[in-house]
């Protein structure tokens, strides 16, 4: 069959890496002229760019509910979370190197918890992909634990993660929380029950080249770094790219319960429409969860096939199974809940995303799972 790629493309794939919220391409591109010199530089350009720096800061921190000198900027999410493992467990070493954390949480933080001599212990998942909140406080007030963490809900699935009831057990024997935010942060309420936290701007259409991890003054810490002026990100970070961010997340934040409200209708009619199609599993908790993701599993579907055949009719989504021909691995994710790992396809929506985009998903979606099964000599499902 031949396929034909629109002029405009549907694209649904946009958790961790959104588009360009329109003001964030603007204070970049002003930022650039008033923020290109080194902030730790004494001339006057340096100090507009440290202006800009410590506003981006300021912005925020007041996002999160933290002190503007609790929050730190970092190259990357990723980087964000390496260095709050290693640096929180480090500044309790002399407790222990055990750091308790979710089965779902990001590769990270999972590979983080067991590098540098730390033990990783795992807490296992609900087949909504909660982890069990009780199981995790028990392992947390076990003895030789430096750190614990987990995400404030998972950005495969959507599932909300109970971090109100696994802090409190952990601040009552003393144990610093990191909560890796990564995929709530612009798109959903963010507590105050953490010790440590992480946000990704990318994902809120703030740009790469900036991540954001808050610390609480109160927690002990040691930088895993050599000696620099920032323990938390050697070198410092683009001035540009904090300040395209932070301009970013106050702009979602003024109408997020608007874009709350708009994309959990469209995540229902993507769940009940595609509850129609033959051996299919709909993923994550229903109701408790992110307003933008949505996530299935086909079966007799190879997801490669099925994404492919998406992006040619002009279809982005993404796909929480790594079940390709470079890494034969499925997705930990859902692995971990226990439901269909093949076959996988995630949606989510992004402020841009249409009632119209989502229609040709949902328009698109029964012909390619047909196509790809019968490519595999599986018919009349």
């Amino acid at each position: 069959m031949t396929h034909t790629t629109p002029d405009r493309r549907a694209r649904l794939d946009n958790g961790g890496r959104a588009p360009w919220h329109p003001l964030a391409r603007e204070a970049f591109d002003r930022a650039l002229d008033d923020g290109w010199a080194d902030p730790r530089r004494l001339h006057a350009e340096g100090r507009r760019a440290a202006a800009l720096l410590d506003g981006a800061r300021e912005a925020v921190a007041a996002a999160l509910g933290a002190r503007t000198e609790e929050v730190h900027l970092t190259p990357t999410h990723t980087a964000s979370l390496h260095t709050a493992v290693a640096a929180l467990a480090g500044g309790r070493a002399r407790v222990g190197r055990r750091v308790v954390v979710g089965a779902v949480e990001r590769a990270a933080v999972l590979h983080a918890a067991e590098h540098g001599g730390l033990e990783r212990e795992v807490v296992g998942v609900d087949r909504a992909g909660r982890v069990d909140a009780v199981a995790m406080s028990d392992a947390v007030a076990r003895p030789g634990v430096a750190l614990a963490a987990l995400q404030l809900a998972n950005g495969e699935v959507g599932t909300r993660q109970p971090v109100a009831a696994v802090h409190e057990a952990a601040r009552a024997v003393g144990v610093p929380l990191l909560v890796d935010a990564g995929a709530s942060v612009g798109h959903d309420a963010v507590p105050t029950t953490w010790d440590a936290l992480a946000a990704d701007p990318a994902d809120w259409g703030g740009g790469p080249g900036v991540g954001v991890l808050a610390v609480r003054s109160r927690v002990r810490r040691r930088s895993p770094f050599p000696e620099d002026p920032d323990p938390w990100a050697p070198g410092g970070v683009s001035v540009p790219a904090a300040f395209a961010a932070a301009v970013a997340l106050q702009a979602v934040l003024a109408d997020r319960e608007a874009e709350d409200a708009r994309r959990r209708a469209l995540v229902e009619r993507v769940r009940a429409r595609v509850a129609e199609i033959p051996d299919v599993e709909v993923v994550g908790d229903p109701v408790d969860r992110l307003p933008h993701v949505v996530t299935f599993s086909f079966l007799y579907v190879d997801g490669e096939a099925l994404l492919t055949d998406l992006d040619r009719e002009g279809i982005a989504v993404g796909s929480g199974s790594a079940c390709t021909s470079s890494t034969l691995e499925p997705s930990h994710v859902l692995a971990a809940m226990g439901v269909l790992t093949h076959g996988n396809v995630r949606v989510a929506l992004d402020r841009s995303t249409s009632e119209a985009d989502v229609d040709r998903l949902l328009d698109a979606l029964p012909g390619a799972v047909a196509r790809v099964r019968a490519t595999l000599g599986v018919q009349g499902l």
